[in-house]
């Protein structure tokens, strides 16, 4: 099974981060495998009958890696090229996140190969109702609770609440977070992403005395995670000069606006041809002089050749894994741009879903300010703690935000020790 997870390229990659923090953190060897392998890895095959009367079979996976520090928390993504060595990159990637930031979760994933895009909401419903089916007898709110992520939603979420509360014989929400305000999701859960990787951006640019103002920056990628991003960085002064999405990439001097580009995507399904805007080749577009580089939505697009003509002067990880070892390697060696790495760039998400997995239990709701405050407090304390561990050890952004979620994951290792 190792063997097939590390021919899987993310996962490849997730390991040799986590192999060259170990080694910095000087682990012991039987704690390291502890915490490098996932806990569990399940894969499903669900026959779903299509519109058209046919039966297709879709495959789906959900990797659990570790439940040492509590339940395990991680998306469900729906996406054609879902993987299973992906899922587990992207559990380890959760797992490290969730202990930087000390929530008490471990890191989980989950994904169907699929293309939601060519789905009937119908299809998409009897997917995922089967996709909960089968996952029901390993998930929980005291096990394992998904939430959304590429190619799902707050709709998604309801259908696998209603399935999980339909089989309970009562209403299950703490099941999953993510979830619509009627079923008891919570405020500011949709644009917490966004917002944490405009916030940890904007910090970036005020550790580097540039003023918010006088800056600029590129999104690549305007899902929900870049487009809330986006968004919050105009609301916070910031030219967003350039866009990139499924439909191709756009640029403006002058700044785009957020708010309108939002409502012409809702219309158009893409960015291309957004009014007084130009095209711009998508590749070129990370390239650009501009203070902020926020990609947005796929693992490793930024490689060894592209890091070497990066103009940013703050790259921000709104997506997981988007930069390949080796390019980090140079973006390291060149020393002029000023990483905000994917887990703690991006954990405004997993953030406010403990705060809605909170709620549920309590069933008490707070308000979208409180909820955006108290983000921005954990997220204010985490980026301190990161950088000053940066600047006392004397390594990059990247080698402190894996070690100080790792060590977290290895201390609660040893404390507990292994169940003979």
């Amino acid at each position: 099974m190792k063997e097939i997870l590390l021919a899987n390229e993310t996962f490849g990659m997730a390991a040799r981060q986590f192999d060259r923090t170990a080694e910095f953190l000087g682990l012991d060897e039987a704690v390291r495998e502890r915490c490098k392998w996932p806990k569990r890895m399940l894969s499903f095959s669900m026959p779903v009958s299509m519109d058209d009367g046919r039966t297709e079979v879709f495959f789906g996976h959900r990797v659990q890696h570790h439940l040492s520090r509590g339940p395990v928390k991680g998306g469900i993504r729906y996406s054609p090229h879902v993987e299973l060595g992906e899922v587990a990159a992207l559990a380890m990637w959760m797992n490290w996140k969730c202990a930087l930031m000390r929530l008490p979760y471990g890191g989980a994933k989950g994904g169907i190969a699929c293309n939601p895009r060519e789905m009937s909401t119908g299809e998409k419903e009897r997917l995922t109702r089967r996709f909960a089916q089968e996952m029901l007898p390993f998930i929980g709110e005291d096990i394992d609770i998904p939430a959304p992520d590429m190619g799902t939603d707050a709709q998604t979420m309801a259908w696998i609440v209603d399935t999980a509360s339909t089989q309970a014989g009562r209403f299950t929400p703490g099941i999953v977070t993510g979830k619509p305000l009627e079923l008891q999701g919570s405020e500011g859960r949709t644009q917490a992403t966004g917002h944490g990787v405009a916030f940890t951006a904007t910090r970036a640019l005020q550790r580097l005395g540039i003023d918010c103002t006088d800056a600029s920056a590129v999104i690549q990628g305007f899902g929900n995670v870049g487009s809330y991003a986006a968004e919050t960085l105009m609301f916070d002064g910031v030219k967003v000069k350039g866009v990139s999405d499924i439909s191709g990439a756009i640029w403006s001097d002058n700044g785009l606006d957020i708010c309108q580009l939002r409502e012409y995507v809702a219309r158009t399904g893409g960015v291309l041809d957004f009014p007084n805007s130009e095209p711009i080749d998508a590749q070129e577009l990370m390239l650009q002089k501009v203070d902020i580089l926020a990609p947005c939505a796929m693992e490793r697009v930024i490689d060894e050749e592209v890091a070497k003509k990066l103009q940013c002067r703050v790259l921000a990880e709104g997506a997981n894994g988007p930069t390949t070892p080796e390019a980090d390697a140079i973006i390291e060696e060149r020393g002029d741009i000023f990483l905000v790495p994917d887990v703690m760039c991006n954990a405004g998400g997993v953030t406010v879903s403990y705060f809605e997995w909170v709620q549920n239990l309590q069933r008490f709701s707070w308000t979208e300010r409180e909820v955006l405050s108290k983000l921005e407090t954990q997220l204010a304390t985490t980026f301190d703690r990161l950088v000053s561990f940066a600047e006392t050890r004397k390594c990059s952004h990247r080698i402190a935000a894996l070690a100080l979620g790792i060590k977290e994951v290895a201390d609660v290792k040893k404390t507990r020790g292994l169940y003979p």
